[in-house]
């Protein structure tokens, strides 16, 4: 050979090499890279809360010597208010403490001459409590801009609610309206001597567009266990909580006019200490309770064994302790974070997710405190006469790992359980983002249409491999191969209109094709092996026994289908899916694991069948003559000699297969019925993370927590997948040392 030849050569197997190479480690790079980048999107979702010192006001002279009872704060930190007793409002500018306007409520009740109390009532409205017991609301309207040179220009205005007002009624200590959603308003009075009266303020109209008022008074008299401590409405009005000095809670259904129900009266604190506060969290669904020593918890309605339908208050969520008691508790307007105040300390909690998202100190005790209306500013009026504004960056307060893997009491379950519902038609909606029952799903599609496609991949393969005629080998194996060439969307096409359907009004049949057609070809095997071996019908078949088994199928299948009418009319009365739900509770969903196992089946049987069958055929022959040669049948030797060889191989062929099924997306997508549920049942249908990803990237806010949990799935899907990846290489190893070739 000449030597410019053999040069040329070896350059080109150098650079082939370098080339490869750096092929090779490109793909790496990538592939982490890809990693990185998914990882930075879900990172954030467990970045720690944060607030952040805005503005320090100090009161200008005219403010700060009069008794405040309310404060407020715009969105931006560029302004705040404040109420004296008086009734009027103090606007400033947190730049420099300016004031910016006095604006004097727009109704005074005659004979009054100043406010009790002023109760937050939504997110910018205010119910005056006056010393005559009159009340009025108010809705206070503060909004900052900033020019191009920096100044900043306040916006605001106090607005009166008159459908909210009550004349005067008597000594009152405290008050709570509610709107009662266009038929009036409620009214719920603290008296004296721990008396409870309920005023229902009523609007109606008739045909002829006359309005009717009615004013219907009662006072509860249901006994008390304990001096009351706290006090509140729920926002409809159909509720009211009191919680007393001994640790009770207690719960009247107040909706109907004239009547007060005791719902519950329970223990909510196990020491019977005194519950200091209550408020309801964002939804009205929901109670926070605070008693003396700083703990806080929530309540919600649930059904409990033996009480029917009945729904009776139970402690869901235990909160971190406080050190101080808790005076008061804020709820955020945009989610289900409580801001509990005990001492100097402000304390900010997840309700769902238990998370303590920070704790903001102060200097001295605080006299008022408020959030925005969008709930990303705080404002504090301490006892120094001091106002602070805090910007809070509060990102992804639900999201914690108990959340995402654990089981969860949300609201209006009767008990806790994995749930993914992203969405709903109301803003307070609780998010469900527990990723448990994607990761179910995914698992489960796989592993069922694992368990359909292997067995038929790897026997398929082993008698092309083995027993097949070469001649029909060379049109079968491609024909298998071009399957793996058909788009995974018109698979989950035809398995989602066309499969589903027809598996759903034979259901039976396929259960009976299962049994029928598999013993069927086993007693035809049984007299087949009977029949001599040079007879002309062997000679004939040998090496395309598989068509002669085709007519056996569809006699199998129709056998089975007539069975089936039978049995479901003499077993199940005559529908099989309603005995299902009646005698076991199974629900039959069109689109359910069957449809799934089938058709993720179908897309994975070409991959596996491809590698295995290569694996299979590249055992050496010498190998399966020795077997024949000493005496073993040609299954024998496949099955004993030939398959055990090639196990590294065929192992490889199932774990890419896994991997194919495992990364689906747009079968599982239409295949199923998307519901995230955790259940083994053949008849439920599923959710995986990569469907899911799917299904919720579109209409999911960017760099939200729903937009970052997807992100958080990806991240998943591909550590599961190297993991699995990992550990098949590790196996096939084995099998290559110990088997001594692949």
């Amino acid at each position: 050979m000449k030597k410019n030849f053999t040069d040329t050569s070896r350059r080109n197997d150098r650079l082939a090499e370098v080339l490869i190479r750096i092929g090779g480690v490109l793909v790496i790079v990538s592939v982490v890279w890809i990693l990185v980048m998914i990882s930075r999107v879900a990172l954030p979702l467990f970045y720690p809360a944060s607030a952040t010192v805005a503005a320090t006001v100090v009161l200008p002279d005219t403010v700060s010597g009069v008794s405040t009872l309310a404060a407020g704060a715009d969105e931006n930190q560029q302004g705040a208010w404040l109420l004296d007793q008086g009734g009027t409002f103090h606007f400033l500018k947190t730049s420099d403490g300016s004031l910016s306007a006095s604006i004097k409520t727009p109704v005074v009740p005659a004979g009054a001459t100043r406010i009790v109390s002023a109760e937050h009532l939504g997110k910018s409205d205010y119910i005056l409590l006056w010393d005559n017991a009159a009340i009025t609301a108010v809705s206070v309207e503060l909004e900052s801009s900033r020019a191009a040179d920096g100044t900043v220009t306040l916006t605001h205005d106090v607005r009166s609610r008159d459908e909210l007002s009550f004349a005067p009624n008597g000594a009152v200590l405290h008050s709570f309206v509610r709107p009662l959603e266009g038929q009036g308003a409620l009214r719920v009075d603290r008296l004296a001597d721990d008396r409870i009266r309920v005023t229902h303020l009523l609007q109606e109209e008739d045909l002829f567009g006359n309005q009717k008022r009615s004013n219907d008074t009662a006072e509860i008299s249901d006994p008390l266990p304990g001096r009351l401590t706290a006090l509140t409405v729920d926002s409809k009005g159909h509720y009211l909580y009191a919680g007393t000095g001994n640790g009770m809670l207690l719960r009247w259904d107040i909706a109907e006019a004239g009547q007060a129900r005791l719902l519950d009266s329970i223990q909510a604190s196990d020491d019977r200490q005194p519950i200091t506060s209550l408020a309801l969290v964002l939804g009205d669904v929901s109670l926070a309770v605070g008693d003396a020593r700083g703990r806080l918890t929530t309540w919600f309605p649930v059904k409990l064994a033996g009480s029917g339908e009945d729904r009776r208050l139970t402690r869901i969520h235990q909160l971190r302790s406080t050190a101080g008691q808790a005076s008061a508790i804020l709820p955020s307007p945009r989610d289900k974070t409580l801001f509990t105040l005990a001492g100097t300390k402000i304390h900010a909690d997840h309700m769902t997710s238990e998370r303590n998202l920070l704790t903001i100190p102060l200097s001295t005790p605080i006299r008022q405190a408020a959030l925005s209306p969008k709930g990303n500013t705080l404002c504090v009026l301490d006892s120094a006469g001091s106002l602070k504004l805090w910007k809070l960056e509060i990102p992804h307060p639900e999201i914690s790992f108990g959340t995402l893997f654990g089981k969860v009491w949300y609201e209006g379950y009767d008990k806790p359980e994995y749930a993914w519902q992203s969405s709903a038609a109301n803003d307070d909606f609780e998010p469900k983002l527990s990723l448990m029952p994607l990761m179910f799903g995914t698992i489960k599609a796989t592993l069922f249409a694992m368990l359909f496609a292997v067995p038929l991949a790897i026997l398929a393969a082993l008698y092309t491999s083995q027993f097949m005629a070469p001649k029909l080998k060379g049109r079968i194996k491609p024909l298998v191969e071009i399957m793996a060439a058909i788009p995974s969307v018109v698979i989950g096409f035809l398995a989602g209109l066309w499969l589903a359907p027809l598996i759903d009004k034979s259901i039976l049949t396929v259960f009976f094709s299962i049994i029928l057609v598999p013993l069927l070809l086993l007693v035809t095997i049984f007299f087949w092996k009977r029949i001599k071996i040079n007879s002309p019908l062997q000679r004939l078949t040998r090496g395309q026994e598989f068509i002669a088994m085709i007519p056996l199928v569809v006699l199998g299948c129709y056998l089975a289908f007539l069975l089936s009418g039978v049995a479901e009319l003499q077993l199940f009365g005559g529908d099989f899916k309603q005995w299902l739900f009646s005698t076991l509770g199974v629900r039959y969903d069109q689109r359910n694991s069957i449809i799934i196992a089938i058709a993720l089946g179908f897309a994975v049987i070409p991959i596996i069948f491809t590698i295995a069958e290569d694996a299979i055929s590249n055992v050496p022959r010498n190998l399966t003559a020795a077997s024949l040669a000493l005496g073993a049948s040609r299954w024998q030797t496949a099955w004993r000699v030939v398959l055990p060889s090639a196990l590294p191989g065929v192992f490889s062929a199932v774990m890419i297969g896994f991997g194919r099924a495992i990364g689906e997306t747009m079968i599982v997508l239409m295949a199923t019925g998307n519901t995230p549920i955790m259940s083994w049942s053949l008849f439920n249908g599923l959710r995986s993370l990569s469907a899911n990803i799917a299904v919720e990237i579109p209409e999911a806010p960017l760099f939200s927590s729903l937009y970052r949990v997807l992100f958080l799935s990806a991240v998943l899907l591909f550590i599961f997948t190297f993991i699995i990846n990992t550990v098949a290489e590790a196996l096939r190893q084995r099998f290559r040392k110990k088997y001594g070739r692949y």
